[in-house]
Formats: C-alpha cells, structure tokens, sequence
C-alpha cells in the first residue's frame, strides 16, 4: 500500500527542513476533511509517528502517512511542494480529483 502514494523529493527536503526547525520527526500526516469550495480540502500536519493502520511512503528518509479514510480520497496521489511568485506550499496531484479550485488546496470526487 505504501505505493499509493508519492512524496516528491522537494516535499521530503522541505518537510525535512520544517522538522528540523521544530526539532520533530520528519513525518507529514496528509488528512482529508470536509469543505473548502470543492467538497473536500487538504491538510498537513507534522506527525510524531504513524497510526497502526496508517499508509506510509517514504521519501529520501522522511515519510507521507495517511489515514485509510482519507487514503480512499488520495490513493494514487502525489504530494509536491512548490515555489512560485503566488508563494509556496505543499501541492497534491489526485488522479481521483473530478474538480478542484484554483488554490489547489480543495477538491471534489
């Protein structure tokens, strides 16, 4: 199941990078909650460890864990971080996404 799912190797620097400064493991929790103006929306947390049933991927030494409600929502996906004039952050690409918004940060199945 770790295969579901891909941290690209500028994700795992910059989590890397976030953990360092808040002297945590370099672990990224992607979850999936109800909202923003697709349906669903994104969200990213520093976690201390994974769940027992968690999926986890790892990338350069940091891993990507996602809880199995929120896998349904995201398997297949690819998690990114970049950089632009509009700012930075953490992008996923969702194969299962039917629409999205123009942030990126919320989608519909």
């Amino acid at each position: 199941m770790a295969d579901m799912l891909t941290l690209t190797p500028s994700a795992a620097a910059r989590v890397a990078a976030i953990a360092e400064k808040q002297a945590k493991p370099a672990i990224l929790r992607l979850s999936v909650e109800g909202g923003g103006c697709s349906g669903f929306q994104y969200k990213f947390d520093l976690s201390d460890g994974p769940d027992a049933e968690d999926s986890v991927s790892e990338t350069d030494g940091v891993r990507l864990v996602v809880d199995p409600v929120s896998l349904d929502l995201v398997a297949g996906s690819t998690v990114d971080f970049v950089e632009s004039l509009g700012g930075a952050a953490f992008k996923v690409e969702n194969p299962q996404a039917a629409a999205g918004c123009g942030c990126g940060s919320s989608f519909g199945i």
